[in-house]
């Protein structure tokens, strides 16, 4: 078993003791996330010789040396002070608070991490460390953790098609814990050694910016870049955003956006276009930068994304299967991506990626392109990995492997040299619009499940799938008695 393997196992051990205390994972992640952080912090001190930001009496020091009642107020005291500091280090803390009840269990825990000198770890170990437990976190599907936790592997190939470069600015609108910048950041470090001073510089501190609506799962972003060395001075500004990224546009362009949004297809919110179609008295906000009006999230993340690229920047998102056949606003937002945009790839991906069950995805690669009379879109090449391929979170999970062919297949040197094969195929811009509604909802490979029983997915997928296609169901009657009312 490797190093951070057997620290993950060390750490999650207790975790289950902390379980019978009524502690989520999701909790003990979060309050690893401070002492990790403050433990690192000290060592940085004490053997890098680094000036320390945190204040002496709020420092792993003060809280190594208590136990008991007053242990747990004096954690209190540190959470709540750190808090309210400025810059990365505030975000950080805001609102964290001590969830560990038993004064016993946070000095074990304590004393467990106290054991371990974590700066003798490469940056490296120490990301897979905190990746392992994020990917349990995620696991406990019961925590509802992995909607944000997008499987690393899926992440690795989506960066390594992209390409990201040296110099270049990478967004992401939904970061969820920052696995697609931990993934560019090391392709970069990878292809790029002899990097300049400067360029490190940037990588460092100017590459990657983040949106994140749930304060708890960006304080694990945070932790998770500052444990790989992303960002600036600690009080800086940080560079993960706690907001709606829909809103507004932030005023920001992007050379590349990588991103996979929350799942589900209906919004609390509709964004309204500024086509007309909706009063504006009705609606929270307002996007003008937008094609058309809807609830559908995936489709505004989708538009967002668009609007958020510089000229000739690249995307790659993770849209489920409704973005592909939706009619109304979803054909419009279809035929004007294929309009403006060159979308070139869109890779179908199997069921049970996802920690999300029954969820059927997929990847749209596009570029943004200037404005111009004729379509850019000239041929969408699919990659069909979902037909006769059956994974599972357990037993067969998707993994690196899965995943050279579409990469060798895409051919990220030159994408305008590829090949078609059985599971990739191409088609011109002129079959697609003419499809009802530019369907994108493209399959040609023989379906073994259908013709052959004993190919038939487990009992479980086949009820999760179900489940899936009865909640879009509904989702679709719901959003329509909303607008008939709304016609009244």
């Amino acid at each position: 078993m490797s190093t951070s393997s057997a620290i993950v196992q060390k750490l999650w051990n207790y975790c289950n003791v902390l379980r019978d205390e009524g502690i989520s994972y999701g909790y003990y992640v979060e309050q690893l996330t401070y002492l990790l952080f403050l433990k690192m912090c000290d060592e940085q001190s004490e053997y890098l010789k680094q000036p320390t930001f945190i204040p002496e009496a709020l420092d792993w020091k003060s809280l190594r040396k208590l136990e008991g009642t007053e242990l747990e107020e004096h954690y209190r005291i540190v959470l709540d002070s750190l808090g309210k500091e400025k810059g990365m280090l505030g975000d950080i803390f805001r609102k964290s608070e001590n969830r560990i009840r038993d004064p016993a269990k946070l000095k074990r825990l304590i004393d467990l991490i106290d054991s371990e000198v974590w700066i003798g770890l490469n940056i490296d170990v120490k990301g897979e460390i905190y990746e392992g437990l994020l990917q349990k976190n995620a696991e406990d599907i019961k925590s509802g953790a992995g909607q944000y936790f997008t499987p690393r592997p899926l992440i690795r190939a989506m960066v390594e098609c992209i390409k990201p470069e040296p110099a270049k600015q990478i967004c992401d609108p939904a970061c969820g814990t920052g696995g697609f910048f931990l993934a560019s950041q090391k392709y970069i470090i990878d292809n790029f050694p002899n990097m300049s001073r400067e360029e490190k510089e940037f990588l460092r501190t100017e590459t990657f910016r983040g949106w994140e609506i749930v304060q708890e799962t960006a304080r694990l972003c945070l932790m998770n870049l500052y444990l790989h060395g992303i960002g600036g001075d600690i009080h800086d500004v940080s560079p993960i955003t706690v907001a709606d990224s829909l809103e507004a546009h932030p005023g920001l362009y992007f050379d590349i956006v990588l991103t996979n949004p929350p799942f589900g297809r209906k919004s609390s919110i509709t964004v309204y276009s500024g086509d007309g179609s909706m009063n504006r008295e009705n609606v929270p906000y307002e996007r003008d930068d937008f094609w058309a009006t809807t609830s559908n999230k995936q489709l505004n993340f989708l538009q967002h994304v668009k609007s958020l690229l510089k000229e000739n920047g690249k995307a790659a998102i993770v849209i489920p299967d409704n973005v592909l056949f939706e009619g109304g606003a979803g054909e419009t937002v279809r035929r004007r991506m294929l309009e403006q945009c060159d979308c070139h790839t869109l890779l179908r991906l199997p069921t049970g990626v996802f920690y999300a069950q029954g969820v059927k995805a997929n990847v749209l690669f596009f570029d943004r392109k200037p404005g111009s009379s004729d379509p850019w879109t000239q041929r969408l090449w699919i990659y069909d990995l979902r037909t006769n391929m059956h994974i599972t979170q357990k037993t067969n999970p998707l993994n690196y492997e899965s995943l050279q062919d579409f990469i060798k297949s895409y051919n990220p040197d030159n994408i305008k040299n590829r090949k078609e094969s059985e599971r990739f195929k191409s088609f011109s811009y002129e079959e697609i619009i003419q499809r009802d509604k530019a369907n994108l909802d493209i399959t040609w490979i023989r379906d073994e499940s259908l013709e052959d029983s004993d190919n038939l997915p487990d009992p479980e997928a086949l009820a999760d799938e179900i489940i899936e296609n009865l909640k879009a169901a509904l989702e679709e009657f719901e959003a329509l008695k909303e607008e008939l009312e709304k016609e009244k």
